[in-house]
């Protein structure tokens, strides 16, 4: 979805991007809008079948990158305030702590990086199609 609200702010050209002040410019807080869940490698028939239920769900995606395979699930953190800050900053979990934005969705899409993408159950069921010659959903 390419909506003007989910464009990065880019600073004036004097201005240097560093890890320290990126957030401030990324008007979506795209890192804060999902959540990701590693899953099983699937294999069988049954496995994909399994994974066909899940994407089949609002809001949830399934992606394999170099570290495996994963459901997205689009979902807005709770605590993220209109401004795109962090509500909780100071209290935040331990896993928001040790995300790193060296390199993230201001910078380019995470979508970029993954192996293969199922944005939804058609896009599953036509690689399912692919891979098991003899499958006869759908």
């Amino acid at each position: 979805m390419n909506r003007l609200a989910d464009i990065p702010v880019r600073p004036a050209a004097n201005v240097k991007i560093t890890p320290e002040n990126k957030c401030d410019f990324c008007t979506n807080s795209k890192c804060c809008t999902y959540i990701t869940q590693e899953i099983d490698t699937p294999r069988s028939k049954y496995d994909f079948e399994h994974l066909l239920w899940q994407v089949s769900h609002e809001n949830v995606k399934a992606y394999k990158d170099e570290d495996g395979w994963y459901l997205l699930v689009e979902a807005r953190c709770t605590h993220l305030q209109p401004d795109g800050r962090c509500g909780i900053y100071a209290v935040r979990p331990e896993i928001c702590r040790e995300h790193t934005n060296d390199y993230c969705e201001y910078d380019a899409p995470a979508e970029d990086g993954f192996d293969l993408y199922f944005p939804d159950y058609e896009s599953l069921l036509k690689y399912c199609k692919k891979r098991f010659k003899k499958w006869k959903r759908g």
